[in-house]
């Protein structure tokens, strides 16, 4: 019983909330989600253009598997509501495919990283995300923030005037609305009414269509013209596992924060494998290849409220119908519409909480370091896989640095002075053990030496080399020495490796 109940919490845990079917039934939450997905679909358009110049590859690339993405993501992903499409970081790892080896290698790389996806998902890659602490996390956040708004910079800077007006009234638009309904998403209202006004008063403003030619036809099923060679793999291998790599932290990092926005529990493992499959999906219909877009992701999850999978569908449906069916509507939206939408994605990403003065001083200074390491590197590289690398990186550090310090030793004197006895208290490993060495008093201690290890635990083999080196010293002045108080995996790794190391011999 207690197995059956334990596998009961383990799917109900996992079970989306509410589900497609309860979607289905509800008309409410089904209003919610298609509206949602119609915002996203909109804001997909741009970001996939600008990301396909970014590969140096025609905008359909980028437009075609936004849709297959989002569209294949929809069922095989682990984490509903999420949204998977051509993306910036992605871009830039296989750019220099395209450049130095032409379209047919670019789409075999992409093929490629999704079956390095797969193949990662299968050895438990998602399982590293419990080794990314929570500064790293708020780092990443705070720094793709920063990356939203500072993308959008480009469309204020050098416009006609009358862009600022039009990105203000959206902006008013979306924080108003929400007070006085939710029943439609405040984004969606704020691009239809600006499109319309900028139509009707014929007003001169940079627009989708600006951004680059929309395919007028569907995307067809291709089988990238490369050689089955080993030096086909030798060239495309190396981008193809940057790709693949990138794109999974990116889509993991995003999933855990829709988990923290949502409240709820997502599949990791399927999502890593979900994504990969997605990809070769992509690369076999003509894209460009993607990975979990946090931007488009919070404009469906926290922005209109979406919570199924049902708007991620419809955001790559609706992608397809307004390109391809509907492209000279779509290319009249103003950008102004869409700066507006991702500046509110932008502040209602930043964690506000996390550089409030009291939070500040409260938490620890090494926590605060690790963020901002996080949120600088991602800035400075616009790679937020790096900032995470690095932002780890950091914390592993610092954490060692902290937990180095926390182990003393204690010595008393007994049985009326014949013997030393040492107690040594915290966790041993190649940082804290360095200058374990250094706490005793060879020369002065009497011929029989206690050390008490019931307080401490043995981590590696760094711990034992010092061990070693401590007995040898001791023993080289005629002092014999016991160990006790060893539980019983640090005493047998003990007797594994001691004396076979060489430490002070």
């Amino acid at each position: 019983m207690t197995a059956v109940r334990h596998a009961q919490d383990h799917t109900s845990r996992y079970a989306p909330d509410p589900s497609v079917l309860t979607a289905l039934r509800t008309p409410r939450i089904l209003v919610r989600e298609v509206l949602a997905g119609l915002v996203v679909a909109m804001a997909l358009i741009p970001e996939a253009i600008s990301f396909s110049i970014i590969a140096g590859v025609d905008p359909r690339y980028g437009l075609f598997s936004s849709f297959v993405m989002a569209v294949s993501i929809a069922f095989l992903g682990g984490r509903p509501a999420m949204i998977s499409a051509a993306t910036g970081a992605v871009a830039l790892v296989i750019a220099p495919v395209a450049r130095d080896h032409g379209i047919d290698y670019f789409l075999a790389t992409v093929i490629l990283a999704g079956i390095f996806q797969v193949l990662l998902a299968a050895l438990g890659v998602a399982k590293l995300m419990r080794f990314i602490p929570r500064s790293v996390m708020v780092g990443f956040v705070n720094a793709l923030a920063i990356l939203i708004f500072a993308a959008q910079l480009p469309h204020l800077i050098g416009v006609p005037w009358l862009v600022y007006p039009l990105v203000a009234g959206g902006l008013l638009l979306m924080v108003g609305m929400p007070k006085i309904t939710k029943v439609v998403p405040a984004p969606l209202v704020s691009i239809v009414l600006t499109t319309v006004a900028v139509v009707v008063l014929a007003i001169n403003v940079p627009t989708v269509g600006d951004q680059g030619e929309l395919p007028r036809s569907l995307p067809q099923f291709l089988f990238p013209d490369v050689p089955l060679t080993l030096d086909t793999l030798r060239i495309i291998a190396p981008y193809a596992l940057g790709m693949a790599l990138v794109g999974l932290l990116e889509s993991l990092m995003t999933a855990k924060l829709v988990d923290d926005v949502t409240d709820t529990h997502s599949r990791k493992s399927r999502e890593a494998w979900g994504q990969g499959v997605a990809n070769v999906l992509s690369g076999l219909f003509g894209g460009m290849g993607g990975c979990a877009m946090i931007g488009q992701t919070m404009i469906n999850v926290k922005a209109s409220g979406a919570r199924t999978r049902i708007s991620t569908f419809l955001a790559g449906v609706f992608l397809l119908i307004l390109v391809v069916g509907l492209g000279d509507l779509v290319g009249a939206i103003p950008m102004a519409a869409l700066v507006a939408v991702m500046v509110m994605v932008s502040v209602g990403t930043f964690d506000w909480h996390s550089i409030r003065p009291r939070t500040l001083m409260r938490l620890p200074r090494s926590e605060t370091a690790v963020m901002l390491i996080t949120v600088i590197t991602v800035v400075l590289t616009s790679n937020l896989a790096i900032g995470v690398v690095v932002g780890v990186l950091a914390a592993s550090v610092l954490f060692v640095r902290r937990v180095a310090h926390f182990v003393t030793v204690d010595k008393t004197i007994i049985d009326g002075g014949a013997t030393a006895h040492y107690a040594v208290n915290g966790e041993l490993f190649f940082a804290s053990s360095n200058d374990l060495t250094t706490q005793f008093d060879y020369t002065e201690d009497p011929q029989h030496v206690i050390i008490d290890m019931s307080r401490s635990h043995i981590w590696d083999a760094s711990t034992v080399a010092a061990l070693d080196a401590i007995v040898t010293k001791y023993e080289r002045l005629g002092t014999s020495v016991t160990f006790e108080g060893l539980n019983g995996q640090a005493s047998r790794f003990h007797a594994n490796l001691t004396g076979n190391l060489g430490a002070g011999h």
